[in-house]
């Protein structure tokens, strides 16, 4: 039997239906069978589709029965529609096997969902950026072939573990950081993963939607924030008392952004350091997880194990049974 893989658009509109129809040719060549939801490129205004259909579409991936719900892309959308959305479709659907799939955008859903139901979703790839990328090869010189981008294997291989409930954790290297000391050894057991992009899940504090998770592994990543705007809303979750909290927080990638020589110097590592200063928990960095080519699959809400020691990090889940 073929695992069976639901696409469907709950938030921005597809606007590259060409990395669209890579996605899905990549993964039929992977072997699965792909299904695509009616209203998966539908637009209006920048969403695929008015709220209602965005919502019906989500209560179809929840009725599809698939082995997998994965969104065609982020962009926004989610959090309008987050009253609408009928919870406890969606966590029948977990607990009969369907894995929720998605990254940026749909942080808000997984964390809605966490909260409302404590059920576990994935953090990983979108269909477009993940399994879309490519495009034509370029000739070079007239008869040179060059390769055009093909999905990263290490996020298929983390992918294709979770489909099939091998996904068993994760290992990485820390940055190498000056002045850091290299031996220290930060260790969390049985602490809840969570977490996502860090403007979705600032946008959800104070709200009904926002998970109160004490002891949890908390991890972030973004795209096209500047340092500034990224300690911003570290300040915020800090005055709110959520990074206190947690057990241990992971910085994940945070790319695409455009330092000024207004900045004078201030850049990411200057808020990491200044993080670090404010926060008795322990900031571990580059998490392989972010809108980066090579990103690893984290279950939200999944007790997990933690254990770093000088730059080596492991973080391990499968060892706790996730299903209710």
């Amino acid at each position: 039997m073929k695992k069976h893989i639901y696409i469907y658009s709950p938030s921005g509109a597809v606007r590259d239906k060409a990395a669209f129809k890579r996605g899905v040719r990549r993964l039929q060549t992977l072997g699965y069978e792909v299904e695509i939801d009616a209203d998966a490129l539908s637009s209006h205004l920048r969403f695929a589709g008015d709220d209602a259909t965005r919502l019906a579409a989500i209560h179809r991936a929840a009725a599809s029965g698939a082995d997998v719900a994965l969104i065609s892309r982020g962009g926004y959308g989610l959090t309008r529609i987050l009253g609408g959305i009928r919870y406890k479709a969606l966590a029948k659907a977990i607990d009969r096997g369907t894995q929720f799939v998605g990254i940026s955008d749909f942080t808000a859903l997984q964390l809605a969902v966490l909260t409302k139901t404590g059920r576990t979703t994935w953090a990983g790839p979108a269909l477009c950026e993940g399994f879309g990328v490519g495009g034509k090869s370029d000739l070079l010189d007239g008869h040179q072939q060059v390769q055009a981008p093909v999905p990263d294997d290490i996020m298929e291989d983390c992918f294709n573990d979770m489909v099939i409930g091998q996904g068993e954790g994760t290992g990485w290297r820390q940055n190498r950081e000056p002045g850091q000391p290299q031996d220290a050894t930060v260790r969390a057991s049985h602490a809840t993963i969570w977490g996502g992009n860090l403007t979705m899940l600032t946008s959800l504090l104070g709200t009904e939607y926002f998970p109160e998770i004490k002891g949890g592994i908390l991890f972030f990543e973004d795209v096209g924030e500047h340092p500034y705007r990224i300690e911003r809303m570290l300040t915020q979750l800090l005055h709110a008392g959520v990074l206190a909290r947690q057990k241990a927080i992971l910085l994940g990638q945070f790319t695409e952004y455009q330092l000024s020589t207004h900045d004078k110097g201030f850049r990411l590592q200057s808020v990491l350091q200044w993080l670090r200063t404010q926060t008795k928990t322990p900031v571990l960095t580059n998490l392989p997880f972010g809108h980066v080519a090579t990103k690893v699959l984290l279950p939200v809400g999944a007790k997990a194990d933690l254990v770093a020691e000088g730059r080596d990090v492991m973080l391990v889940w499968g060892h706790h049974h996730h299903h209710h």
